[in-house]
């Protein structure tokens, strides 16, 4: 549901920064087990190195002790990891287990393709469900059959900021609390031109700018704080709501920090710049930046100690109101697995404490388990950034993409497009979105 400027960075983000993987195609064994019984179990998955590195070794450790299983793990490129497990599945080689992403889960959920768990749950006095975010949980239930076991949880909800602008300007930090206004003016404040010109002070060349105050993806986090919503009900969508006002002044907010306020760079300025996003924060040419907590190994690694950095929650609109965008990923076993039981184990594994504990430290991952992200390893860790805590609370407001057969496609082809031309300013945000609450509609009225 995102224009094609940002969808390279909005997919790399939801699926955990895969484009950073060297992914092959192959299955590789994670052990070879001396056991010649061992039941076979391939899990299907995509993600960037560290990730792999995690998942393979919490897989290689549990078969110590599961002699009676062999773990075959099956790396597949991001891009081409929903075709290619669709392709085994009707090819009658399908994994046991499969990765699924909060929006590829629907996919995989119109096709029949998943064991309900449940079963295993209710039997299971070792792993409870309860202990994890009930929203995402909530996002891989479906009619009281519960279909895949979270792993982690993603709202789009951080405000990375570069500590270092702020004190050089006596401004404070941003605070979890913050709104609209208040944010808008710090953007200001933190945006100069070559001649140290703020936007609204006489004189400002918003064609010479030197700093930016604030960059973001997120157009649906402002139609959330504003009031809107994308859809009337996400799990049973019947009309799109974009065409509504609400709707229409948080995108228009959303465009106006780059075309009225200046504060943001201009999708094009940032072609002509031939620079990123990350690259302008580390270079300390901007101030904030918005996306998931995705980009902390990044920054971590890239930054170092050259300035500290921090995150705070994306602001609250007029009235208080708050929405954030997700994503967020597990594991789910297929309908045609053979040996579920066994399956059970590994996906228990998988999700279990160790790997989320693994993924929390390297800041890849918010754990869906409650108790491991209140803890040590995620909101007690002494990492940057120190305020990642604050999506524990975040979760509360994430909405998901509508869960629709046909969201996905509609989103590229109607979403996107139409997206594409109001942020580059070339059509007028009301038309723009009734033009896709209209296509949108279209589809849903379809039976």
């Amino acid at each position: 549901m995102f224009g094609k400027f940002h969808s390279a960075i909005i997919f790399a983000g939801i699926i955990a920064v895969a484009a950073m993987a060297g992914c092959g195609k192959k299955a590789d064994s994670s052990s070879q087990p001396a056991n010649p019984d061992a039941v076979p179990i391939r899990i299907a998955f995509w993600g960037a190195v560290e990730e792999k590195e995690i998942i393979t070794k919490t897989v290689t450790d549990w078969e110590k002790n599961n002699p009676n299983v062999k773990i075959v793990l099956e790396h597949i490129p991001s891009g081409s990891y929903t075709d290619k497990v669709l392709t085994e599945i009707a090819g009658g080689n399908p994994p046991d287990i499969i990765f699924c992403e909060v929006n590829i889960f629907v996919t995989f959920f119109y096709k029949d393709a998943l064991l309900d768990l449940a079963p295993f749950l209710a039997e299971d006095k070792n792993f409870d469900i309860k202990d994890f975010f009930p929203e995402v949980v909530g996002r891989f239930s479906r009619d009281g059959k519960i279909l895949c076991i979270p792993r982690d949880t993603a709202p789009f909800a951080c405000i990375y900021y570069n500590k270092n602008i702020f004190d050089k300007f006596n401004m404070p930090y941003p605070k979890d609390d913050w709104d609209m206004n208040q944010f808008l003016a710090v953007s200001k404040k933190l945006t100069f031109d070559e001649n140290g010109k703020h936007p609204d002070e006489e004189g400002f060349n918003e064609k010479k700018i030197k700093n930016y105050g604030f960059w973001g993806w997120t157009w649906q986090n402002f139609v959330y704080s504003y009031g809107g919503r994308v859809v009337d009900d996400v799990n049973k969508p019947t009309k799109c709501l974009l065409g509504e006002q609400a709707a229409i002044d948080g995108v228009q907010m959303f465009v106006d920090l780059s075309y009225k306020h200046f504060v943001s760079p201009k999708p094009d300025s940032l072609t002509n710049m031939g620079m990123n996003i990350n690259q302008l924060f580390t270079m300390e040419k901007l101030a904030m930046f918005q996306s998931g907590i995705w980009e902390t190994p990044n920054l971590r690694k890239i930054i170092g100690n050259k300035f500290a950095w921090d995150v705070a929650m994306f602001p609250k609109g007029p009235g208080g109101k708050r929405g954030f965008g997700t994503g967020g990923s597990g594991y789910a076993i297929l309908k045609t697995c053979k040996y579920p039981k066994e399956a059970w184990e590994v996906v228990k594994c998988l999700a279990g404490s160790t790997g989320q504990e693994m993924l929390a430290d390297t800041g890849l991952a918010q754990p869906a388990n409650r108790k491991i992200a209140e803890g040590k390893f995620w909101a007690a860790s002494p990492k940057a950034p120190l305020n990642k805590k604050m999506l524990n609370q975040a979760v509360q407001y994430v909405l998901y993409d509508p869960f629709h057969p046909l969201w996905r496609e509609a989103s590229d082809k109607y979403i996107g497009q139409q997206m594409d031309l109001i942020i580059h300013n070339n059509i007028p945000v009301k038309d723009g979105l009734e033009k896709i609450a209209s296509k949108i509609n279209a589809i849903l009225e379809k039976k």
